[in-house]
């Protein structure tokens, strides 16, 4: 009677044979000898067959374990995804689709076995393994310590996109939930703790997936500290985390805020505590390039235009994730600005203390000049915002030109101070004025602002050459000024000071941002009391 041996039934064979006593000691060259020596000599030595044996394995548990048989697979695996490239059949071993060179082109055998060999062509086989199996294979061929740890984040990859239904999109379809919830617990136990094994995007899904199968706070923390670490290769996609199921909000913010702290904490001194129990701090410098710190910073401005579309995002939310990058020095606020504009936007009944806690966050004199042509037409922003801009776009108009700021109305100065300006300010002008928003008259009055500004821009650079520029600039900004006081609201609020303005012009007015001495602006003691512009 003749058995053919194959890839496919030797495992059933082998184990048969054990089960009936086969050995050495009953015949000689008996039935477990032939196999063993099929194995070892045949088997092992083929790529494919090994793989097939392998997953053979599992169905007659546990004997196979027993004979070693599945172990002696998993080290013949892992031995030859490690042999060097140079010794790899890239025809034999690529089953694949083709690539994309190969799209539409049908090239010769010898062409194909011409192609280089990557690095990580074993990655797509492997994946044919259950999570159990594969979870021992990476870690025989992490123990070897030849393969970088790209390759085995690059194996992880391919692995979760082939065995994760959806993951490609940050979600996973529905299906067998706790055999997900084992293969994504074991891709994030098997990532290499090198930093950049995998990209920030890879992580932010696999994050993804670890809380839509509820894998464990443990697992969600390591994630985000990882995350943490290179938050400034992710995009706005990446982190656009969706709430779980019953929340009134559409993202889940929360973790956004965690992964943005351990950003930030790299920064951050360490501490130890010394022999006699003291805890000491170490200064280390930062780690964080300014570069990416830019980054970041450019990348929550954009997220948070993003869930501000939310209309259930509570403010302190949108606050809180604000303010823990207003640390960070960047040259423009235009992504802000654009954020807030979109939250008031989708949430047009907030009270006039949250719209002027949210427009706080901006500062005015980081607008762009379409920022600031758009924000002083906005009737969603309080008057406060809106005469701020226009004031620091006429400062930053008269600056360019050469000329010097004109001198303001005593009410507009303590407008700049805002709410940590003086006693005397506060009284004269209620804040409930300044933070309501702008009427549709006020706003017309300075949309012609707009144009004079355009006009004093065209005028200052036909007339530069003749040395007229300075006076017809300080013409059209006291121009400017006189057309927003027309205003009937604010007209009597702002000139029934003006006349304190001579006996009254200390620290208050000599604080004000329109000054043109930068040295007396430094040493006034108003300046310094202000925290922001708001």
């Amino acid at each position: 009677m003749t058995v053919t041996l194959n890839a496919f039934n030797v495992v059933a064979a082998r184990c048969a044979a054990e089960y009936l006593g086969m050995h050495e000691t009953i015949e000689k060259g008996n039935l477990i000898y032939k196999i063993d020596v099929f194995l070892n000599s045949s088997i092992f030595h083929s790529w494919k067959d090994s793989i097939i044996v392998l997953q053979t394995t599992k169905s007659m548990l546990p004997l196979s374990e027993e004979l070693k048989v599945v172990g002696l697979c998993i080290d013949a695996i892992a031995t030859k995804a490690c042999i060097d490239v140079s010794k790899v059949d890239w025809s034999y071993t690529y089953n694949r689709r083709k690539v994309p060179e190969e799209n539409g082109n049908d090239l010769n055998c010898n062409g194909f076995r011409n192609r280089p060999v990557p690095k990580d062509w074993w990655v797509e086989d492997l994946c044919e393994l259950e999570i159990d199996l594969y979870k021992r294979v990476i870690m025989n061929i992490k123990t070897k310590g030849i393969l970088s740890h790209e390759v085995i984040g690059e194996a992880l990859k391919a692995y979760s996109y082939r065995r994760l239904p959806g993951f490609s999109k940050g979600v996973i379809r529905s299906g067998d939930v706790i055999k997900y919830r084992s293969t994504v617990d074991a891709i994030v136990w098997l990532l290499p703790a090198e930093k950049g094994s995998v990209s920030c995007s890879f992580l932010l899904k696999l994050l993804k997936a670890a809380i839509i199968v509820d894998l464990g706070e443990m697992a969600q923390e390591q994630l985000v500290r990882r995350i943490g670490q290179q938050l400034e290769e992710a995009s706005v996609n990446d982190l656009s985390i969706r709430a779980a199921e019953g929340e009134d909000v559409m993202y889940d913010v929360d973790t956004v805020q965690k992964i943005v702290k351990e950003f930030l904490m790299q920064d951050q001194n360490a501490e130890f505590e010394s022999e006699d129990n003291e805890v000491q701090e170490i200064r280390r410098p930062g780690i964080l390039t300014d570069a990416s710190k830019l980054m970041v910073a450019k990348l929550i401005d954009a997220y948070l235009a993003e869930i501000a579309k939310d209309p259930n995002l509570p403010l302190s939310k949108f606050v809180d994730l604000a303010e823990l990058v207003s640390c960070i020095s960047r040259p423009s606020h235009d992504g802000l600005y654009r954020a807030i504009d979109m939250y008031l936007k989708e949430h047009p009944g907030i009270s006039k203390s949250e719209r002027k806690r949210i427009c706080k966050l901006m500062d005015c004199k980081k607008l762009s000049v379409d920022a600031c042509m758009h924000a002083v037409q906005n009737e969603r922003l309080p008057l406060r915002v809106v005469v701020q801009v226009l004031f620091f776009e006429q400062v930053r108009a008269t600056a360019s030109s050469g000329s010097s700021t004109p001198d303001l109305p005593r009410g507009l100065k303590d407008l700049n101070i805002g709410s940590h300006g003086s006693s005397r300010s506060a009284a004269t002008h209620p804040e409930e004025d300044w933070d309501a928003v702008a009427t549709a008259e006020e706003l017309k009055a300075l949309k012609g602002e707009i144009a004079a500004l355009r006009m004093s821009n065209g005028i200052g650079g036909s007339e530069r050459n003749g040395g007229d520029s300075r006076n017809s600039v300080d013409k059209v900004a006291i121009s400017k000024m006189k057309g927003l006081l027309k205003s009937k609201r604010i007209f009597s609020k702002i000139w029934s000071s003006k006349g304190a303005q001579g006996e009254n012009s200390g620290s208050d007015s000599s604080g004000s941002l329109g000054s043109a001495n930068p040295e007396e602006a430094k040493s006034t003691p108003a300046r310094n009391r202000r925290h922001s512009v708001s």
